[in-house]
């Protein structure tokens, strides 16, 4: 695993538990398939929500969330769909997150959640 790959990884985690702590349940976590992945699949009462999961070590290219493109939320809408297609339903309603990772050596982290941002 490579240090970008291993901060990915500690970014998501920190993003579970964080969501966790904030009531939601988290159903799935690095769901794959040929198209991609997406990182974090979770309940927020009647909601299902995909969850982006963007971390940095610092803000040299901006905040985290800044990096996820319009390529990049099409691409998550889309693989939405086909986990969607894989599970029982009814899917009532759906939204798109994204949390926001930064973590800065000496610091605690900062993570921001910011639901149905597309």
């Amino acid at each position: 695993m490579t240090s970008k790959q291993a901060l990915g990884a500690h970014g998501e985690e920190l993003a579970a538990r964080f969501l966790q702590a904030a009531g939601m349940e988290i159903v799935s976590r690095n769901w794959r398939c040929r198209y991609g992945e997406l990182d974090l699949i979770a309940r927020d009462g009647d909601i299902t929500a995909f969850v982006e999961v963007k971390t940095r070590s610092g803000l040299g290219y901006g905040i985290p969330a800044e990096s996820v493109t319009f390529a990049k939320c099409q691409r998550i809408r889309r693989l939405a769909l086909l986990w969607l297609a894989e599970q029982e339903g009814p899917w009532r309603q759906i939204r798109f997150d994204v949390v926001s990772v930064l973590l800065t050596r000496g610091h605690e982290p900062v993570i921001d959640h910011l639901p149905a941002v597309f």
